[in-house]
């Protein structure tokens, strides 16, 4: 243990940081909250971190104060700034510094982490609008990191160039050059002559377009307008038409200077490899100043996303030479290693494929406390390059670009020797943890990944070891160049990693919501959409109502009679499917061979290896998951389930029935979030008779079997406002018709939140278990007691 991590180690059984974790954030401002928790889903919480350009010194001492083990460093340029910030905050594990974020600040490779909020597109304004002065500072600031450590930029992203059509409000003001009293068309074209006011030559080109209809486009809003000009000036005009108190200092700025493919270019080029990479959307400035606040569409009429109000890219230095990236070339040799397995439904005569690989996967996590405080070893940038596959076919709905490398737990084949022994192996060829360091073993859970295609059971080990800060390469298993490295980080941390879309793997999310679980411990403050759940209790279901089928609805949340999740698992079981032969299926999903190259800095070509992956033939590889969100007449909160039956489920347990969230593979023509988001509405009202009311995104798209598939799946929470009165069918044991007839409509049983996060165990879907337990985590909903350690 480093003596640092000592320190922190001690710091962490002297206070509860659990509880203070939780009161420091809620304190922020939302700004500042996105900030820090940015930052912590993407910096090792030990070592040596600068906060760069950082103003007023608030984020880099709520970091200090989070993280006793983080040696955090705030850096401006500004003495006075500098000054005031040492006043204010007065932490053993902080300091300021003053120093130029563009130029060399620190010795070369002497810090583990370089955060960059909202101060790169300063360096290019102030500097002739020249945007190679970001490039610059990037390399410099690269220069101060050392290998394995994390450069974190939050910053804007350029759309393009491409025109659009923009409609805003002419009504909403007056047409004076007061910005502070003009309408919003009037300060878009006093917008388009001062933009960039520093410049020799401030403005861009904007068109007034005539207030009809044009040719199948629909004319604009009555008292609004519609203008013509660059996607990128449109961007730069709906972020900052709010803030007109400082507009004079506004438009000096000009918040984007790369585009996402650029930024990407640029961080390989100086031999990072890229984590994440992601525009995001602040749900309250989407909804409070962007929702019918204007219209973007294409030069053809068609309505564009909102844009996004920040964008997100981590990269992790790497030694020269070592693998950034990855890409795809024809394979050689013919698929051979997975198989596809194809079942009858025997009532419906549908047919099911599902893919295969030989051998059982055991995922092994490693854990640790100190204090209250849990910590898992963890396998980071290991290479996944499937996860690059089909993104020209179907990208993912939130615009996140390739992420190669990822955290996950140590996975390993079970074979023939037996678990306690595989385990001790693993753990002692994979991170160096020795069988002495081993306290104790503990069964994990057992779940499907994505039952409807992947015929995948993953089990799972936590064993708690001795503690140890390790930061260490793991033993090359990949093929590929490398195959990461071992390292301790918070659980917590991993969990608020998830839900910004840090964190693709939902192996690793589900094994640490079991560790917190099992052991009463929180799981932390929720940092992605809040959920607007209202309601409480409220009068029971009115006449007509039966079973667990909505019967009323009180304000905007249905109320529905709940189901307890024993009497689900009490069921008769069933068995549905029976195995056919290849002839019979349609041939839905489909086995790919493709060589993936691993690409140093300069492109060199450094390891490449031939993998197998399935995907779905009709459909794309992105997935929507869905928590359907409801309340019992107690007001206790309620999540719609589905009993369904799957081949997966009965391949391993030896009967079809299984509790699902209800979840679709999208059509290759939804693209957007927006999009998917219609689709599903549709379904929801087709299938399930489910009316569904607000929808919030339920942190990032996870991946469920990396190494298998590159299917991506977003979950989404739904408040539910209506469903139809018919009741669902009582779970019955009675055999399925031998001839195929037409499935009936499915309904949901209302299983109380808490009942199902308490018996997660019982929920072999991961869909289903991914999105009860986010939801629980969003909505605050307890767990179980602590239990003694």
């Amino acid at each position: 243990m480093t003596t640092s991590a000592a320190a922190g180690y001690e710091a962490d059984q002297r206070r509860d940081d659990l509880s203070a974790y939780a009161r420091y954030l809620s304190a922020m401002d939302a700004s500042m909250r996105q900030k820090v928790a940015l930052t912590a889903a993407h910096l090792l919480c030990e070592g040596r971190v600068a906060d760069m350009g950082m103003g007023s010194g608030q984020g880099s001492a709520a970091l200090a104060l989070l993280y006793p083990r983080l040696e955090v460093i705030g850096v401006d340029i500004d003495p006075t700034v500098i000054e005031l910030a040492r006043r204010a905050h007065r932490h053993p594990n902080l300091s300021f510094q003053l120093g130029d974020i563009a130029t060399a600040v620190f010795p070369p490779e002497s810090l583990d982490g370089i955060f960059d909020s909202s101060v790169l597109h300063h360096v290019t304004s102030y500097g002739g609008y020249r945007h190679a002065n970001a490039a610059d500072a990037l390399a410099a600031q690269v220069e101060q990191l050392a290998p394995g450590g994390v450069l974190v930029v939050r910053d804007f992203v350029d759309p393009g160039p491409a025109p659009v059509l923009l409609d805003v409000p002419a009504d909403d003001g007056d047409d004076g050059p007061d910005p502070r009293s003009a309408s919003t068309a009037a300060l878009l074209e006093r917008f388009a002559g001062e933009f960039r006011s520093l410049s020799p030559e401030p403005g861009f080109p904007l068109e007034r377009l005539p207030p009809g209809p044009s040719g199948a486009l629909p004319a604009p809003r009555a008292g609004w307008r519609r203008y013509r000009l660059a996607h990128k000036h449109a961007v730069e005009f709906v972020l900052r038409k709010d803030y007109r108190a400082d507009w004079e200092a506004e438009v000096k700025e000009e918040y984007t200077y790369f585009s996402q493919a650029e930024f990407e270019a640029l961080f390989a080029r100086l031999g990072l490899r890229v984590l994440s990479s992601t525009p995001l959307r602040n749900p309250w400035i989407v909804r409070n100043r962007f929702a019918g606040r204007f219209e973007l569409r294409d030069a053809a009429g068609a309505r564009l996303p909102y844009p996004p109000t920040n964008y997100l890219i981590v990269g992790e230095k790497v030694r020269a030479g070592q693998g950034v990236a990855f890409r795809l070339r024809p394979a050689e040799g013919p698929a051979r290693f997975l198989r596809i397995e194809h079942h009858q439904d025997r009532a419906t005569g549908r047919v099911f494929d599902l893919a295969a690989r030989p051998h059982p996967t055991l995922d092994i996590v490693p854990f640790f406390f100190a204090g209250e405080t849990a910590y898992v070893l963890a396998r980071t940038s290991y290479p996944r390059p499937i996860a690059r596959a089909c993104r020209e076919e179907t990208p993912p709905l939130d615009g996140s670009g390739p992420a190669d490398y990822l955290a996950e737990p140590i996975a390993v084949v079970q074979t023939e020797f037996p678990v306690g022994h595989t385990v001790e192996r693993a753990l002692e060829r994979a991170a160096g943890v020795r069988a002495e360091a081993i306290q104790r073993m503990i069964p994990g859970t057992t779940y499907y990944p994505s039952p409807g295609g992947i015929l995948e059971e993953v089990r799972s080990m936590l064993v708690e070891v001795e503690p140890s800060f390790v930061n260490a390469p793991s033993e090359n298993v990949s093929g590929f160049g490398t195959s990461g490295r071992i390292r301790a980080i918070e659980a917590r941390q991993l969990l608020r990693a998830a839900q910004v879309g840090g964190l693709p793997d939902a192996r690793l999310e589900l094994n640490v919501y079991d560790l917190l679980a099992r052991f009463g411990l929180p799981f932390g403050p929720w940092i992605g959409d809040d959920i607007a759940l209202p309601g409480g209790p409220s009068a029971p279901p009115g006449p007509g109502a039966a079973g667990d089928a909505l019967a009323s609805v009180d304000g905007a949340v249905a109320v529905v009679e709940p189901t307890s999740l024993r009497a689900l698992l009490e069921r008769p079981s069933r068995r549905r499917y029976a195995r056919v032969d290849p002839s019979a299926s349609a041939g839905f999903l489909e086995v790919r061979r493709a060589r993936f190259e691993e690409l140093a800095e300069g492109g060199a070509v450094v390891a490449a290896r031939e993998l197998e992956y399935v995907v779905p033939r009709p459909l794309g590889a992105l997935t929507v998951s869905t928590a359907l969100l409801a309340r019992a007449p107690s007001g206790e909160v309620v999540l719609g389930v589905d009993d369904h039956d799957l081949p997966a489920a009965q391949s391993f347990s030896g009967n079809s029935e299984l509790l699902v969230a209800p979840a679709w593979r999208l059509p290759r023509s939804a693209r957007t979030l927006a999009e998917a988001e219609a689709f599903v509405r549709a379904r929801l009202l087709v299938e399930y008779g489910v009316d569904a009311g607000e929808a919030v995104e339920l942190g990032g798209a996870y991946r469920p079997s990396a190494g298998l598939t590159p299917e991506l799946v977003q979950p989404i929470a739904f408040v539910v406002t209506g469903v139809s009165a018919e009741a669902p069918p009582a779970p019955s044991a009675a055999a399925p018709p031998a001839a195929p007839v037409s499935a009936p409509p499915r309904r949901l049983h209302w299983v109380p939140l808490t009942a199902l996060v308490a018996g997660r165990e019982h929920l072999p879907d991961g869909h289903l278990r991914v999105v009860a337990l986010r939801a629980a985590h969003a909505l605050g909903d307890a767990i179980s007691p602590p239990r003694p350690r």
